[in-house]
């Protein structure tokens, strides 16, 4: 994936994509995959999300098994270069383990290898809910910081802890994936392929030097954690990338896979838990994971759900690497992206750069004890 975005960094920046072409795409791919006639209509874009090119659209088709029906569906395609690369069919196949397990969408269609969009697209189940309240958190981007009032969150945590103890307890064995490498247990490897694939990100995005990044990546190498268990980590598992029903407070779904990999379940633990997530509670002082639970009962209430450990040494060095990632992702990729006009979020991308001195602060204030 990081090759490709290489090789196809010198070429033309984004063009803006229209309806009646994202039409006339998708009914290309449709065409080859359906047996009979059927009808799209009532395209309409989405809007969210800083990384991927969203449509939605209501298929008439006669489905296998099910007959004639109307599905509400979503395609999901890469810009020219996101600020994150990431795969469509890892995506798909975290979608497909989880079917049975969480509220996800279904995939029906994967273009892996852009034959029919001008890059990788997925097309799944359309699914009803909000990622933030209507009302509140405004102007604010989706999971940073959102608000969801008490009413919300006391409906909302037990699912959160409840679904994150599934992904990382979930049967590895019993699934199976094609775009992932399982790590061994009792080994580095988990932690090192995270981290050299955030540092040759860094190295290929960055457009200026920053020393501190050069003392996070040594510091990094030299304290590779061991792998206790290996489990699904999400990669994005936050607010913002669930979907609920405002009235019932059910959440409806997990979306944003794209980051998911094989690895340790410290990855998610540390990534949810930073600062730009999360926010104050009403009294002005206790500091609530992803605007939902105590920091303080968060890993309590983990342990609890999930019956695994929480060890803050691992937890320590997945918080350096995240916010070595998120001053990558902001200083960097983001920069980059926005500087070669490759996305059709290149506005909401500068702006999101502003992110990168508070991940630069924190890593400060994690390596300061060490240095």
């Amino acid at each position: 994936m990081l090759t490709r975005k290489m090789q196809r960094r010198s070429g033309p920046p984004y063009r803006q994509v229209s309806l009646e072409q994202m039409t006339r795409w998708l009914h290309a791919m449709l065409s080859a995959n359906i047996t009979g006639d059927f009808t799209v209509r009532e395209p309409k874009w989405l809007t969210g999300g800083a990384s991927k090119v969203q449509v939605a659209f209501v298929l008439d088709w006669d489905a296998p098994g099910r007959g004639a029906c109307s599905d509400h569906l979503v395609i999901r395609m890469d810009p020219s270069e996101a600020s994150n690369t990431t795969s469509r069919v890892r995506e798909a196949e975290l979608l497909d383990a989880f079917q049975d397990l969480l509220p996800v969408p279904t995939i029906l269609w994967i273009d892996r290898e852009a034959r029919w969009f001008p890059e990788p697209a997925i097309i799944y189940t359309f699914v009803h809910g909000v990622a933030k309240p209507r009302s509140g958190s405004a102007g604010q981007v989706v999971g940073l910081g959102t608000n969801f009032g008490p009413r919300l969150r006391q409906l909302l945590a037990p699912q959160f802890l409840r679904d994150l103890a599934i992904i990382h307890t979930a049967d590895i064995d019993s699934m199976h994936f094609e775009s992932m490498e399982l790590p061994s247990v009792g080994s580095q490897e988990a932690a090192r392929w995270q981290l050299n694939r955030a540092r040759r990100v860094w190295e290929e995005d960055r457009g200026e030097d920053y020393p501190l990044m050069d003392v996070a990546a040594n510091w990094l190498e030299r304290n590779l954690p061991v792998l206790d268990r290996a489990s699904i980590v999400h990669g994005d598992f936050r607010s913002g990338n669930f979907l609920f029903d405002e009235a019932s407070g059910n959440i409806t779904a997990w979306l944003d896979w794209e980051r998911g990999h094989l690895g340790d379940r410290h990855r998610d633990l540390a990534w949810m838990t930073q600062r730009e997530k999360g926010h104050l509670a009403e009294d002005g002082k206790t500091y609530l994971v992803c605007g939902l639970i105590p920091l303080e009962e968060f890993y309590e209430r983990y342990e609890k759900a999930s019956g695994l450990t929480v060890d803050p040494q691992r937890l320590r060095w997945y918080r350096v690497l995240n916010c070595f990632q998120v001053v990558t992702t902001t200083m960097a990729t983001m920069y980059r992206v926005a500087k070669l006009g490759k996305s059709h979020q290149d506005i909401l991308l500068a702006r999101l750069k502003a992110i990168a001195p508070i991940g630069a602060h924190e890593l400060c204030e994690l390596l300061e004890g060490d240095l």
